[in-house]
């Protein structure tokens, strides 16, 4: 029986060696391989079953006291999210052995979570820790999930198919760094999350937990907390513990598909996000810098294979494998075949295809971003959307039992374009620093990275803060009451704080705070300014040169 995965056709690696011969073990090259568990005849487990008790039976029976909720940001003399288990073989270049640069953080979104220094933003002084003078009295956590597989029919299986193709026609010979090629065999699932991306989430759960445990002691009803898919499922598993997750949270699923309005997935409903020549904008951006930056990569690369002709898509779609197969696998021949200069040029590319896809630098991208905002001044201010020209769902916002307006914790799932997106339509424009981007060179000064903003489990974080003393001008260590009146906002993306100061009214903080009926205003007047109508569903063109830095389409 013959199976397709990824749209790649997986031959069973047992019959093709009772057939072909050993010194043509070069066939099996770029050949898709799979792996299936349970078995394909093995009962799943079903609940309940008097054999094997589920794992709420665990321990001893009833309720058992666990102690009392952690506040680490109030608490700590300095706090970091620590990076999650990983089990990643950290890759070489192939220049400078040895060396302490960092390949795992150049791969833009593919690259897994790291904590950004302090001052990433701007903000030297500022930390996630609870600045002296305030209480925490809610967050608001936007995160991704973890690291996956890659999309169907993307770049990496397009190579594999090439390979193989090759590998059983013409054939090919592959010598010195590329000789791996000659054997190699695409391991890769499709879209669901890797073991690695699971345990991000899990450990991002946690974490959250350990910072903002003790906002649980204001709810008064079960969280809802909503997803795309199942990125909220191990971030609650971490949360809750695996014993009492499922039964300590609402899990609210939004539809992500053409035809259906969520904020989560705004990009179904902006018919300009599939227009090659505006939301498509960045791949066309970035094939520009990868035909400049990939041309030696190609000259040096070729003289190791014959009969096979690299182009500037196959060096990007090997350094997208070495990603891909380090997340999935923990290892990949890929990663060092590439210089450290070209895998800063890698990241550029990615870089380049979310600036002007899914960055400042797209007309699309704040009238995608605004829907969530929308609901972020819904919660801010617990007054109902009552206007729905955005990609805001009113049926799910219309209820307090899919959309509860108070909650200490709100967590919303999402994707690495999405987060994106929600950055920009939430002005955070020191992010748009050194842009626009060119794509003849690497734009040294930019602040658009888009492994600093979107990661495998990048999560951008509302604190909203009651500082009392601090607008009196007293220095109080917070207690972690949670009792105080909001009177501040900041956020915080994978550790590092954000300036305000591109929200009109927000003034210069160095802890990033700004006034929340300060913030809420500027913010509705962000919101009022994007036009979703015109920016997703108008007839236009972008101009030459473009000189978009607000995520807005040109008037």
């Amino acid at each position: 029986m013959l199976a397709t995965v990824g749209g790649l056709l997986v031959v069973p690696l047992a019959a093709l060696a009772a057939n072909v011969p050993r010194e043509l073990a070069s066939s099996f090259a770029g050949a898709p391989t799979s792996f299936q568990f349970p078995p394909a005849d093995v009962t799943p487990v079903t609940f309940p079953d008097p054999n094997f008790p589920d794992a709420a039976q665990v321990g001893f029976p009833g309720p058992t006291p666990t102690g009392d909720e952690a506040f680490a940001l109030a608490t700590a003399p300095a706090v970091a999210q620590t990076e999650c288990f990983d089990p990643i073989v950290r890759p070489d270049t192939s220049d400078r052995r040895g060396s302490t640069f960092n390949v795992v953080r150049n791969w833009g979104n593919l690259s897994p979570w790291f904590s950004l220094p302090a001052g990433t933003f701007g903000l030297p002084k500022a930390s996630p820790l609870v600045p002296n003078g305030c209480d925490l009295t809610q967050v608001h956590i936007l995160h991704r999930h973890g690291a996956r597989y890659p999309t169907s029919g993307s770049a990496p299986a397009a190579f594999a198919a090439k390979i193989q193709s090759l590998a059983n026609s013409t054939g090919f010979d592959a010598t010195g760094p590329l000789e791996f090629l000659a054997t190699w065999e695409y391991k890769l699932g499709a879209e669901i999350l890797t073991p690695l991306g699971r345990q991000q989430l899990y450990d991002l759960g946690v974490n959250a937990r350990v910072r903002y445990g003790v906002l649980l002691k204001g709810f008064t009803d079960i969280p809802v907390w909503r997803t795309t898919s199942e990125g909220v499922l191990q971030f609650a598993a971490g949360f809750f513990g695996v014993q009492q997750f499922t039964t300590s949270y609402h899990q609210l699923i939004e539809i992500e598909s053409p035809g259906f309005n969520t904020t989560l997935a705004p990009y179904e409903i902006c018919k300009n996000n599939n227009v090659p020549t505006i939301g498509g904008l960045g791949n066309t951006k970035a094939a520009e810098w990868a035909a400049v930056y990939t041309v030696p990569t190609i000259k040096r690369l070729s003289k190791h294979i014959t009969n096979v002709n690299l182009t500037s898509t196959d060096i990007v779609a090997m350094q997208m494998l070495c990603a891909y197969e380090s997340v999935a696998l923990g290892y990949s021949a890929f990663c060092d075949l590439f210089t450290e200069s070209e895998w800063e040029s890698f990241e550029y590319f990615i870089d380049l295809g979310f600036w002007y896809s899914n960055g400042p630098g797209g007309s699309t991208v704040a009238a995608q971003g605004v829907g969530y905002v929308q609901e972020l001044i819904s919660r801010l201010t617990q007054t109902r959307i009552t206007d729905f020209n955005t990609a805001v769902n009113s049926t799910i916002v219309s209820s307090n039992v899919t959309f509860p307006l108070v909650q200490p914790i709100f967590v919303d799932a999402s994707h690495d374009t999405v987060i994106s997106s929600i950055a920009v339509a939430l002005n955070l424009t020191s992010l748009a620093k050194g842009g626009p981007l060119p794509t003849d060179r690497i734009a040294k000064d930019r602040q658009w990275v888009v492994s600093h903003v979107a990661p495998f489990g990048t999560n951008l974080v509302a604190q909203v803060l009651s500082c009392p003393a601090k607008s009196a001008g007293v220095a109080n260590l917070t207690t972690g009451s949670t009792s105080g009146t909001p009177t501040h906002v900041r956020w915080i993306l994978n550790d590092a704080v954000v300036p305000l100061t591109g929200v009109q009214g927000c003034t210069e903080d160095q802890d990033g705070l700004c006034n929340i009926d300060t913030y809420i205003a500027g913010t509705q007047a962000r919101i009022d300014e994007i036009d979703f109508q015109f920016d997703c569903l108008g007839n236009y063109t972008i101009p030459e040169p473009d000189d978009i830095t607000d995520g807005r389409a040109p008037r």
